[in-house]
């Protein structure tokens, strides 16, 4: 069955008015799906549009399994239509509230100190189902269309998002339609491990969006290492197209950097320097969470501060960025793998 969610708003409209109905209905549909009712949870359509698109559309594209709460953060398990799931994060903020989202189901990446792409790349989302994870979380926190519950959105959870390029752009211009949910493009942050193609075809649709780089070594050599990507798209190719991005947008590129003893010697930290001084950049540092089937580890306090300082001292901007939901498993992929095994445990006994 498709998933109503799926659907922009023109699509929606052309749905209704191709069965006949009256166009006003698409704002009634859209109206109730934005708020992530049922067919049955609403009471100002007829029956006739309620039997029709009930048959040939399912209302909701993912179901919230399992919500974790720690001292910082809530953490949810996205049952998805096919059995598939996926995770967000739920941030509070004082400048609002922020949800990290999935992708994908896995990822193909391989990068050495993530545990989303543990198992590959199972599959893409949808744009609905991307769509339909905000909805659920916004829904449950009391939010509304017009008054949103979530101010935020990061596409940082499990996956590739530019791995799954066009479901994400349509999903990206869902997200910013008036007749949506209306986000800022400020408020849309995007994480790539660094596709040079796709970030620039990114920066051609011009929609603004916040440009986070997962860049974690400065030369081809130790990059490669951590980042497989690398092989293929390359340091000096990646900030080219990050340039580009900048040129296209005006937005500030953002270059995150996972802190580990192989990245983080003098020589790696002069390295960086190197390739971002003098560029309208910031470099957002993060002490890694521990993933026991990776086996790196983060630094200590005080050679992040020293780290923080040499960079700002030589023009690079830093900083380290707040680590939230570590007492929760707050890293990619562990809540989910936590969870599937358990149900398997419980499935042989």
């Amino acid at each position: 069955m498709k998933l109503l969610h799926d659907l922009d708003f023109n699509e929606l409209t052309n749905a209704v008015t191709e069965e006949g109905f009256p166009r006003y209905r698409a704002e009634q549909l859209n109206d109730m799906r934005l708020r992530y009712r049922d067919y049955s949870e609403t009471n100002n359509l007829p029956k006739a549009v309620k039997e029709y698109f009930s048959e040939h559309f399912r209302s909701r594209s993912v179901e919230i399994i399992e919500t974790v709460k720690g001292k910082d953060a809530e953490k949810y398990l996205f049952l998805l239509e096919d059995g598939n799931i996926v995770e967000g994060v739920f941030m509070p903020h004082d400048y609002g509230n922020s949800l990290c989202i999935s992708t994908q189901v896995g990822c193909r990446m391989g990068c050495v100190f993530c545990a989303s792409g543990l198992n590959g790349l199972i599959r893409n989302l949808t744009s609905g189902e991307m769509l339909g994870e905000v909805l659920a979380v916004n829904a449950l926190h009391g939010g509304t269309p017009a008054e949103r519950a979530v101010n935020n959105i990061v596409l940082m959870g499990s996956g590739e998002p530019l791995d799954n390029y066009d479901n994400v752009v349509k999903f990206l211009k869902m997200l910013i339609d008036p007749r949506g949910l209306n986000f800022g493009a400020r408020s849309i942050a995007l994480s790539t491990s660094g596709l040079t193609e796709k970030i620039k075809r990114l920066a051609d649709e011009k929609l603004g969006v916040v440009l986070s780089v997962s860049l974690h070594a400065a030369s081809d050599e130790k990059r490669s290492a951590l980042m497989p990507v690398n092989r293929s798209n390359p340091v000096s190719e990646l900030i080219s197209s990050a340039d580009y991005y900048f040129k296209k947008t005006g937005r500030r590129v953002i270059f995150e950097y996972a802190l580990t003893e192989s990245n983080s010697d003098d020589a790696s930290v002069a390295e960086l320097i190197k390739l971002l001084k003098g560029r309208c950049a910031h470099v957002n540092l993060i002490n890694l969470n521990y993933v026991k089937e990776r086996g790196l580890k983060g630094l200590g306090r005080r050679r992040i501060e020293e780290i923080i300082k040499r960079l700002n001292e030589a023009g690079v901007s830093a900083t380290l960025r707040r680590s939230m939901g570590n007492d929760i498993e707050g890293a990619c992929g562990q809540l989910r793998n936590k969870y599937l095994s358990e149900k398997s445990e419980e499935n042989r006994q």
